[in-house]
């Protein structure tokens, strides 16, 4: 059956036998979910654009697994965990997912993950370490090992018949039973039975009906002007589902990845934490090293604290940027242990074996995000959540280093678990996407300002240092940003820009409502206005308004 034949087969079907379960983004999270649940049920995948354009391929350092039962431990890395969490790791969240991490490593490595060997290595893995942990535990290949990882399972997914994947098309809304008219929704629990959605290819909207729906969608890194995440990173799961009235988790928790590439020509390539773990030092330009004098673990640090201090020289001293030294490593082991690093700088024309790199923070990490349980269920019965669009417990006021990846395969094959057993109602005829009332945009200047204008006032108002007066700053801007997006998007047809600018807003506006709650300074939220940490914090949990307006036109 062809791609098309498959897609019409969920649009406005009621037959629950006959629907696929959704899931949106194809990255690691995704992926784990659609293999998994593809065994037994019919899958279809959503990319919003090409399917290599994804977080998890641009992930270098590596995954945690506790496999070397000799040097290391569940509790070992439950306490790094907790530790680098600043007090708001979910103990029973971080347990869990220890104790699945050795699991996690076995089933990539049985899908042919190609990470980097130690013939005397446990699992004949080698292991490397990162900032905030104690011990080697990061499995790696070399150090491009997201794109390793996203390339075998993009293979499997494929070539796998029960899987469909639909490329170029966004997600606008959450099918719920605000959408639906007052007989069909009469005595009807509320639920999630699909999405509205833009074919980008054809620019026409559909509407798919689904047995449950997966966000997999990512983080909301693109709220920043830097940022090492990839376009796709525009928060589009977290925005529907607290339209849908999900609750959200800690989302003024947003790390700054202390080690950017600062140049002219790429301002969102990552330097690997594990550059570091191998010995990279941070120095002023004139060569005085500077962590010695913030953290007595130096540059291995959790990264809020790099960061921070990175932040802190760069304002004490006037600078734009750090160096990152590692030279004295060797130019063997530089280009053994970091070919994508060097040969990506070389091309840039900085030899890494020679010269230090430039580096600056940037927005990497949304360590909040809907809140959901381990097996990925979210308030919202039919809507399941996986990786960096969720709050589990797990990250904290700060992510530990690679947990990240970690998290999606543990709670993506959970969630795939409790989808297959999982008892779908008959679905209600649902609406079509209405256009009547609207027309093409005569000009989307509108758009590219109001992005330019947000991405600003966040990284200016919402950084790695906090006042009071920079967020309420900030909340009133995005406010009115949100009037003139909503007032585009009620006379205008969508767009993906439109469509992520509105998200974009949505999350900015949870950001920083988030980081006005907070008063103290922890992990990653830092505040001038209050810098003492408490003896005892709670996550930040946000509540959609009752009576929200459905988002169709």
């Amino acid at each position: 059956m062809t791609t098309k034949a498959k897609l019409a087969e969920s649009i406005l079907h009621s037959d629950v036998a006959g629907l696929p379960v959704l899931i949106i983004g194809a990255g690691l999270a995704g992926l784990t979910v659609a293999l998994d649940l593809a065994k037994t049920q019919k899958v279809m995948l959503m990319a919003k654009r090409g399917l290599s354009e994804s977080a998890t391929a641009w992930a270098q350092g590596g995954i945690v697994g506790v496999v070397d039962k000799e040097h290391d431990s569940i509790d070992a890395h439950v306490s790094d965990t907790l530790d680098a969490g600043a007090g708001l790791v979910v103990e029973s969240t971080a347990r869990y997912i220890a104790e699945e991490s050795a699991a996690a490593i076995e089933w990539l490595v049985e899908q042919g993950v190609p990470f980097t060997t130690d013939k005397d290595g446990p699992m004949g893995l080698h292991l490397t370490r990162e900032g905030g942990h104690s011990q080697r535990r990061i499995a790696h290949a070399a150090d491009a090992t997201g794109k390793a990882i996203h390339e075998v399972l993009l293979d499997h997914a494929r070539a796998n018949p029960n899987i469909t994947i639909l490329e170029h098309w966004i997600a606008l809304d959450l099918i719920t039973n605000r959408h639906l008219g007052a007989k069909e929704k009469r005595n009807r629990p509320n639920r999630c039975y699909g999405v509205y959605a833009l074919d980008i290819n054809t620019n026409q909207v559909q509407t798919i009906a689904a047995k449950s729906v997966v966000l997999a969608t990512g983080g909301v890194g693109k709220v920043y002007r830097y940022t090492s995440n990839p376009d796709t990173a525009t928060g589009d799961g977290i925005a529907m589902a607290w339209r849908a009235g999900c609750r959200v988790g800690n989302m003024e928790f947003i790390q700054f990845h202390p080690t950017c590439l600062y140049h002219p020509s790429d301002r969102t390539f990552l330097i690997t934490e594990a550059l570091r773990g191998e010995g990279g030092l941070l120095k002023l330009p004139d060569g005085t090293r500077f962590m010695p004098e913030h953290d007595k673990r130096n540059e291995l640090a959790p990264r809020d604290i790099v960061a921070r201090a990175i932040d802190f020289e760069m304002k004490k001293h006037g600078l734009d940027y750090v160096n990152l030294d590692a030279t004295h490593l060797g130019e063997a082991f530089i280009k053994e242990h970091f070919p994508m690093i060097y040969a990506r700088c070389l091309s840039l024309g900085l030899d890494i074996t020679k010269e230090p790199i430039p580096v600056v923070p940037a927005a990497h990490y949304t360590c909040g995000g809907v809140v959901t349980d381990l097996h990925g269920k979210t308030d919202l019965p039919g809507l399941y959540a996986v990786g960096e669009a969720t709050y589990t417990g797990l990250h904290g006021a700060n992510r530990l280093a690679s947990n990240s990846l970690l998290e999606c395969v543990v709670i993506g094959k959970a969630a795939a678990k409790d989808i297959a057993t999982a008892q779908t109602p008959q679905l209600p005829n649902l609406p079509l996407w209405d256009e009547s009332q609207v027309e093409d945009a005569d000009e989307q200047v509108v758009i590219a300002h109001n992005w330019d204008e947000l991405r600003s006032l966040m990284w200016n108002y919402v950084g790695i240092v906090r006042t009071n007066r920079r967020l309420e700053r900030a909340l009133h801007r995005i406010e009115l940003l949100r009037n003139e997006v909503q007032e585009y998007y009620s006379n205008f047809r969508v767009t993906r820009d439109l469509i992520e600018l509105r998200n974009l807003l949505e999350c900015a506006e949870l950001i920083v409502r988030s980081a006005l709650l907070r008063r103290e300074s922890r992990g990653l939220h830092y505040s001038r206005d209050y810098p003492e940490t408490w003896a005892v914090s709670y996550p930040t949990i946000l509540t959609p308004r009752s009576g929200a307006k459905p988002a169709q036109k």
